[in-house]
């Protein structure tokens, strides 16, 4: 250091000299060359600085430059980084509470633009997701929704999904919140965050719970381990037949009533090509239910169903007293009245039953109550209780009028009066009142009110379908939906109950199911069509059978109704019934 400062002093020395003296004083070679300070030795000949300004009084120069650093010079500093802060509290909370509706934005404000624009695209790809799966992918998402594993990965994405969105609030808002806030904003902020992450969580506890419930519900109400003598679990009735029947039970087992009648007795058969489907109602007091030859059931009744008396012959007596008198003869299976049921209507109607539905309306009232009530148009006084059988008038009555709103208890007073009605009349209704269940299960209310639903149901449904078709059963159930739904009831008017015509009730279920128009225009089988061979079938024999619909063409045709028109509101008829005036009641 001592030897550089030297060296500096000898050259401005020599500059300052020569810039001081006339150019013919100076000496050859300039002063430079010829003096140098003292202590400096062996300096080389050096020219003038020209920013040197002189020389001050302890012989050091004056310079107007500044003296250059030692050592090599330094690089420059590095560019700082894209990454920013918001410039006050307010706008970090903005762009968080943004971030929380759409991740990512808080990134790309902070400027990490690549890892905002990875979260943002992953959000997009999310958002046209779900856009997808509610309206052209809701085939896909309700067989997600029937699928037991599915369901479990659904609850697990869902829980990963919210613990990611939740972390991109929290890092968001740390990426922009202004460094040296005081106290309470800190809080202020905190709290507000807070907020966000609970209003991310919630919705997602919300969702895995109902994905649970769910999952229970379909693995408590269809099963793949269950026992039933009427189901061929290695056929797969949806891919070799042109139709699908499903028996429709409504059991009334209620308090005070012993056992489970069966007084709703429908058969829904689907075309499986277009969804098509026409629904069969039978009588409650049907007689001499067959049963194929070839079942056990044929040889105990040769000529119906007989239980010793006439009341408890009735069709819906079978699903209690058949199994009571012959517990085992079908062998193992889970419900032996729906398999008695099964073969014995299969039989009368020239069809083959698949599957079967039993729906206790025990428990549904409770359903309706889960659902905030059905709305149903009441053309007539329907009684509220009541025995007729025994002469003991009905507590009340429900009034005639249009968009009814009923609650659990009174809708099942709908779906059982029959004080000074018809059985048919009550068959009526109650398709109507499965209609308005239907109606009433929006996707808001299934959403609101699912676990109590879902755990209504659980008590008031069983079936026989297993679990492994219910994909096909969903796609069945789409095409269902856009089809249209034609009824044919067998009241007095088509056929007598006590005294049934099995082959006119063919040849009407043929007719129905071969043509649009009804049996007007249908073309019944021929005597030799091969016995066994079930009408709506695709020609697929049924062992045994011998339902051969007639050729008899005598009786005027039945034509299918569509099932809303028994449902619709009547004018005249509501008008004319409160114009007699409410009947009598025991009150």
């Amino acid at each position: 250091m001592h030897l550089r400062e030297s060296a500096y002093a000898y050259v401005t020395y020599g500059s300052v000299t020569a810039a001081a003296t006339p150019p013919a004083c100076r000496p050859r070679g300039g002063y430079a060359a010829t003096r140098r300070p003292p202590g400096v030795v062996g300096a080389g000949s050096v020219g003038p600085w020209v920013g040197d300004l002189g020389v001050r009084s302890d012989g050091r120069p004056v310079s107007s430059a500044p003296a250059a650093p030692a050592g090599p010079p330094s690089a420059a500093p590095p560019p700082r980084s894209g990454r920013r802060r918001a410039g006050s509290l307010r706008a970090a909370l903005g762009w968080t509470v943004l971030n929380a509706a759409v991740p990512g934005t808080a990134f790309l404000a902070a400027g990490r633009r690549v890892l905002g624009g990875v979260v943002l695209g992953l959000f997009l790809l999310l958002a046209a997701g779900g856009l997808w799966l509610a309206t052209g992918g809701q085939r896909s998402a309700v067989r997600a929704a029937v699928d037991t594993e599915w369901l479990l990965w659904i609850v697990g994405g869902v829980g990963v999904l919210a613990l990611l969105w939740c972390l991109s609030v929290v890092a968001g808002y740390l990426l922009l919140v202004p460094r040296g806030l005081g106290r309470g904003k800190r809080v202020l902020g905190g709290v507000v965050v807070v907020g966000l992450v609970v209003a991310v969580v919630t919705p997602a506890v919300a969702a895995g719970r109902i994905g649970l419930v769910q999952r229970d519900l379909i693995a408590d109400v269809f099963t793949d381990d269950g026992r039933s003598a009427t189901v061929d679990e290695d056929r797969n009735p949806f891919g070799d037949k042109g139709r699908v029947n499903i028996l429709l039970l409504g059991g009334d087992g209620g308090e005070g009533r012993e056992g489970v009648r069966t007084d709703t007795v429908i058969v829904a058969s689907v075309d499986t090509g277009d969804g098509t489907t026409t629904l069969f109602s039978l009588p409650r007091n049907l007689e001499d239910l067959p049963f194929p030859d070839d079942s056990p059931l044929g040889d105990l009744y040769p000529d119906g169903f007989d239980a010793g008396s006439e009341s408890e012959s009735l069709l819906n007596a079978v699903y209690r007293n058949g199994p009571a008198m012959y517990p085992d003869v079908l062998g193992a299976t889970d419900d032996a009245g729906a398999d008695f049921l099964k073969l014995g209507v299969g039989e009368a109607l020239g069809l083959e039953i698949d599957y079967h539905v039993l729906i206790n309306l025990e428990g549904f009232s409770r359903l309706v109550d889960a659902l905030g009530g059905i709305t149903v148009n009441v053309n007539y006084w329907v009684p509220i209780g009541g025995e007729p059988t025994l002469g003991v008038l009905p507590d009340d009555y429900i009034a005639p009028g249009p968009d009814q709103r009923l609650d659990g208890a009174t809708a099942l007073a709908f779906a059982r009066g029959r004080f000074g009605l018809t059985d048919y009349d009550r068959m009526d209704r109650q398709r109507c009142a499965i209609d308005a269940i239907v109606d009433a299960a929006d996707p808001m209310t299934l959403l609101r009110k699912y676990q109590e639903i879902a755990r209504t149901t659980k008590d008031v449904v069983s079936t026989d379908i297993p679990r492994s078709v219910l994909d096909d059963l969903v796609d069945l159930a789409f095409l269902v939906k856009d089809a249209d739904i034609r009824s044919v009831v067998f009241d007095p008017s088509v056929i007598d109950p006590a005294y049934p015509d099995y082959d006119e009730i063919r040849r009407i279920v043929f007719a129905a199911l071969m043509t649009p128009d009804g049996p007007d225009s249908a073309t019944p089988p021929p005597d030799d069509a091969g016995d066994g061979d079930p009408v709506g079938t695709g020609g697929a024999p049924q062992s045994g059978s011998t339902a051969t619909p007639s050729t008899s063409t005598t009786e005027p045709p039945v034509r299918p109704s569509d099932i809303g028109d028994a449902c619709a509101y009547d004018r005249a008829q509501a008008a004319e019934a409160r114009a007699a005036g409410k009947p009598p009641t025991r009150r």
